[in-house]
């Protein structure tokens, strides 16, 4: 990193609750975890008055099955953001430029300009269509898949092509995937392309954001360079001995698929009545407020014991909330506290398998 960005440098705002009174809506983890997490920390805590295996041999193995590559092109770090900067240590110097898309997750900008380097955005939604006046004298390009806060995710085949072009001009393309395993869509690992770094965390599927585990993913030489500039032990017996249990729970994993879309299906229709929901394929819904006020929405429904998402720290937004999706009846109480009632034979009333017990 650049030491003179980094004393410029400052926070960025993020979802997640501490008040534990009221019930988080602000960030986008599963309410469940696979079973058997318990006994795995234990063991692996047990384990822990030892240094870790830096090679990561069984993580790496569950990582590379899950994404679809081989075990070597896996580069473990403790959490998805952490491979997010692993990527750009290795691809930004002070002075470069990358694209950074908006409105999308804060952490590019700050992160590309920790490095010394200038973030250049571009919408969103625009930018895997950018061409070489752009990317040329670009040395990063980032791609949110499926992207936060909005939801919805670039096809892998208009991923390929954008990865194509910046090959061609020798921009590395990050691909972050923090959310893409609540979706049944393949990875970019699968485009194996040496221009392409993948991001993945864990610890949202899963349900465990403070253990901190996830990884990179790359092809070729740029596969050596994550592998030498990643720190020595990044992850700790406990989230590499979690991660990997969690990493082949398959059913779990399904299910978690299933449960969201039937009811983000549900919450979408719902909060329709009352706000403009933008199409998502994330575990998130993104709402327009329109002509209310925003940090009035917000207050309402703290009151009525729910934290939602203040998307306005979003580059690009001003009238927006975002909101998590949970099982059937924490989703009930936001739907709630938001004033907002199901009505219709919408999926909820036709689909119960997903109920709590």
């Amino acid at each position: 990193m650049d030491p003179d960005s980094i004393r410029a440098g400052n926070r960025v705002p993020h979802g997640g609750e501490s008040d534990r009174a009221l019930l988080d809506f602000s960030a986008n983890t599963n309410p469940r975890i696979p079973a058997g997490v318990g006994d795995a920390y234990a063991a692996a805590l047990e384990d822990s008055r030892r240094y870790p295996d830096d090679d990561y041999p069984d993580f790496r193995a569950a990582a590379a099955d899950f994404v679809g590559c081989g075990p070597a092109q896996v580069s473990p770090t403790p959490g998805g953001l952490a491979a997010i900067r692993l990527a750009m240590e290795t691809s930004l110097e002070p002075g470069d430029e990358a694209l950074v898309p908006y409105p999308s997750f804060s952490e590019y900008a700050r992160e590309v300009r920790l490095q010394g380097a200038k973030p250049r955005f571009v919408r969103y939604d625009e930018l895997c269509r950018v061409g070489h006046a752009l990317l040329d004298p670009c040395s990063l390009a980032v791609v949110c898949r499926p992207n936060n806060p909005t939801g919805d995710a670039v096809e892998l085949e208009t991923l390929e092509a954008f990865a194509a072009r910046c090959a061609d001009a020798g921009t590395t393309l990050l691909v972050d995937e923090a959310f893409l395993g609540f979706t049944d869509r393949s990875s970019a690992v699968e485009l194996e392309s040496e221009a392409v770094v993948v991001a993945r965390s864990l610890t949202k599927l899963f349900g465990l954001p403070g253990l901190r585990a996830g990884f990179a993913v790359a092809t070729g030489d740029r596969t050596d360079a994550l592998a030498i500039a990643r720190r020595t032990w990044s992850l700790g017996r406990p989230a590499a001995s979690v991660g990997t249990h969690c990493l082949r729970q398959a059913a779990f994993v399904r299910d978690t698929r299933e449960r969201v879309e039937c009811e983000r299906e549900r919450m979408c229709s719902t909060l329709e009545d009352r706000f403009d929901v933008y199409p998502s394929a994330a575990p998130f819904l993104l709402c327009d407020v329109g002509d209310r006020d925003v940090s009035r929405v917000i207050a309402d429904a703290r009151a009525n014991g729910i934290a939602i998402r203040d998307a306005t720290t979003f580059r690009g937004l001003d009238s927006h909330v975002r909101v998590a999706v949970k099982d059937r009846s924490s989703n009930d109480r936001l739907l709630e506290a938001l004033g907002v009632r199901e009505t219709g034979d919408g999926p909820a009333n036709r689909i119960n398998e997903f109920d709590d017990e």
